[in-house]
């Protein structure tokens, strides 16, 4: 463990590729909404091709929120932010910001996407009144594992939001969304 702290630290201070490529474009730029909506879409194709729960739960979801490109970065403290879009049916409604804050042992850089699919009005409702959600209030949410997508059939769904996590690259010890914040923004066109 000693060893891998002291790899993150040096890879932190120095700033090998992984951690510049992680956190290139940064927070102080934000994307275009067309920006948003392109990365969107390939990264809802990638999920669809990767995980036919995934596309089956589409065809019945209100709306769906993909955060095509998270950034994570930590040593003990940890940060993580990305954009994203509300899609009902094929045209994007909205556009989100996502942030969390942790603290503890942690280190290393992570770039991940994750899908929230809302499953029902009340749930949709809710992310657009609510002026900024943070996961793990509100609606129920289910994190969907690959176990988990194997058994999930379109008649037993009980939840409000599912969620699934892809397309990770990066070094870093756990990934989560509990605890992020959600909020809705305007992104320059």
């Amino acid at each position: 463990m000693k060893q891998l702290a002291i790899a993150v630290l040096v890879q932190i201070i120095v700033g090998l590729p992984l951690g510049r490529e992680a956190f290139a474009q940064g927070p102080l730029r934000a994307p275009s909404a067309s920006e948003i909506d392109a990365k969107a879409t390939s990264a809802l194709n990638e999920l669809y091709s990767q995980n036919e729960a995934a596309k089956e739960l589409a065809a019945k979801a209100k709306a769906i929120l993909i955060f095509p490109d998270i950034r994570k970065g930590a040593f003990i403290v940890g940060a993580q932010y990305g954009y994203g879009a509300l899609r009902k049916g094929s045209h994007t409604a909205n556009y989100y910001h996502t942030s969390a804050a942790s603290y503890g042992f942690q280190g290393g850089v992570k770039k991940f996407a994750y899908a929230l699919f809302f499953m029902t009005d009340s749930a949709v409702n809710y992310l657009d009144k609510s002026g900024g959600w943070a996961i793990g209030t509100g609606p129920s949410l289910v994190v969907v594992d690959q176990g988990m997508a194997r058994s999930l059939t379109t008649t037993n769904l009980r939840s409000d939001v599912y969620a699934f996590i892809f397309g990770q690259s990066g070094l870093m010890g756990g990934i989560g969304i509990e605890g992020s914040k959600i909020t809705k923004i305007k992104p320059r066109t």
